[in-house]
């Protein structure tokens, strides 16, 4: 029975993509909304209790929220350690007052004290104002409120006044209100009940609205961020009162508060530029790795092509960047995935859509190198064997290449000036002769054909060895007497009118 249990609090904890998986891996329909998706795994959990099934609830669960290896916690920045909320902290002492929560004092942590809230990369926190602590319905009606009381500390008042600002109004050290599912398996992640509002002090604060969806049929996703409700506290040792009003529909939430350390895009971005770089050699012994010959494979691979075009900007990297537990070596551009993120916080691979945190991170050195080594135009390379590169040419630059390097076929020829009338010799002679190249013969020998210009008609379209160039007269004018009888001109070797050629 406790397993069971277990399972069920794994699968309420699912998200979509999570719970879609589990129902296609025994083969149940993943259509429908999030909460038809909750309600058939948590039927299939409690109908098909079986080995199967447990293995593959386990597997998304720990995909979803991994254990801290000792190595992750060795390569992680100081300045963004891991820190759990001091959840099994006494209350705060009398001096500073006492903590309430929906009016009544609180003599004790609850035993929702052990819900764990995820570490979050842009938010360091620096102390725990309020821990964990149940919202609790004071009755049956579906719209509730609650409070809770704390107050600050001298030291904590300049720790924020004296906080750099990130924009005009916003302090870098602030106090948040994050709210989660009271679940003490695991750890949780932000998530807002429904009706929710936030007045602290008797001002309503600003809580993050929904992102309108593009897909027919999508409901709008809410972003779940902590709260700051800095602006509207008591920067002194008064007391602090924060009113949550929230939906009770069946679900369990904690609200906690923390005073923090807020990071930039950019601060992150630093951090992972001095911590987590994977040397050139390192990610050559991964692409040899990767093509190493498999005597039991059919299929052989020679070499595996990557793109130099970041897949959430469509330009090219700036700094290639990758998930560490990625299988592709394909890789985006760590500024614009970091600067993203802060906006809209879903920390997923872009290329596989897989969990993205922070921790793991990396920098590609090799393809750093190469993206320094090649020109703006080369957009994809291939990764050889023996850990080379090759740059990949577009087939369309290719194609341009060859037509820029293209010569006329037919080039023009200034070898005459056109006469004064403003006709050229060679309608002149047309019109006299009726065949431009008995025009040009006149004109090689002197005739009054080509008018008084002086200038000559070359026919393009004789050919060099002919043997006839230096015939008589008569048989040019057999060929005119021929060419009266037939109705269409004749074409030389080129594909055009000998007419319409004329050479200046």
């Amino acid at each position: 029975i406790a397993a069971d249990d277990r399972s069920h609090n794994m699968v309420k904890s699912f998200r979509v993509s999570d719970l879609q998986t589990l129902l296609a891996s025994m083969g149940r329909s993943k259509s429908g909304l999030k909460q038809d998706l909750v309600g058939r795994a948590l039927r299939l959990v409690q109908t098909e209790y079986s080995p199967e099934l447990l293995k593959n609830v386990r597997q998304l669960y720990e995909t979803r929220f991994p254990k801290a290896s000792s190595w992750l916690a060795a390569r992680r920045p100081e300045s963004v350690p891991v820190n759990y909320p001091a959840l099994n902290s006494s209350p705060r002492g009398t001096a500073q007052g006492t903590d309430y929560l929906n009016g009544i004092p609180k003599p004790a942590p609850p035993s929702v004290a052990e819900v764990k809230l995820v570490p979050l990369p842009f938010y360091h926190n620096l102390e725990t104002l309020l821990p964990p602590t149940e919202l609790i319905a004071q009755n049956s009606e579906k719209l509730q409120e609650s409070q809770c009381v704390f107050e600050l500390t001298p030291s904590q008042v300049e720790q924020i006044r004296n906080s750099s600002e990130l924009r005009p109004g916003m302090k870098s050290v602030q106090v948040v209100l994050r709210i989660c599912y009271t679940d003490s398996i695991g750890v949780q992640e932000d998530q807002y009940p429904p009706n929710i509002a936030v007045k602290v002090n008797q001002s309503y604060c600003h809580v993050p609205g929904y992102y309108p969806s593009n897909k027919p049929g999508v409901e709008p996703r809410r972003p779940c961020r902590p709260v700051n409700i800095t602006p509207w506290l008591h920067l002194s040792t008064v007391t602090n009162r924060v009113t949550i009003t929230w939906g009770n529909f069946g679900k369990r939430y904690s609200v906690a508060v923390y005073l923090v350390r807020v990071f930039t895009s950019g601060e992150l971005f630093n951090q992972l530029k001095h911590c987590s770089v994977e040397s050139p050699e390192r990610c050559r012994e991964r692409i040899q790795d990767k093509l190493r010959f498999d005597p039991e494979s059919e299929i052989a691979t020679t070499g595996l092509r990557v793109s130099l075009i970041c897949p959430l900007v469509k330009m090219r990297l700036g700094v290639p960047c990758r998930v560490l537990t990625c299988a592709h070596l394909q890789c985006f551009d760590a500024v614009f995935f970091l600067q993203m993120n802060e906006k809209k916080p879903t920390w997923t691979c872009p290329v596989c859509d897989k969990p993205a945190p922070f921790e793991l991170l990396t920098i590609d050195g090799l393809l750093s190198e190469i993206l320094k080594e090649t020109p703006e135009d080369v957009e994809e390379i291939e990764y050889l064997t023996d850990g080379s590169w090759r740059p990949i040419r577009d087939d369309k630059e290719k194609e341009r290449e060859r037509e820029n390097s293209r010569t006329p076929d037919c080039p023009v020829v200034d070898i005459c000036v056109p006469e004064a009338n403003g006709h050229s010799p060679a309608h002149s002679g047309t019109n006299q002769t009726g065949k431009s190249g008995s025009g040009g013969a006149s004109a090689g020998t002197g005739g009054t054909s080509a008018g008084s210009g002086g200038g000559a008609v070359v026919d393009l379209t004789l050919d060099d060895s002919s043997e006839e160039e230096g015939g008589g007269g008569a048989e040019d004018s057999e060929d005119t007497d021929d060419s009266q009888d037939s109705p269409a001109p004749k074409r030389g070797r080129y594909d055009y009118d000998k007419d319409l050629v004329t050479a200046y």
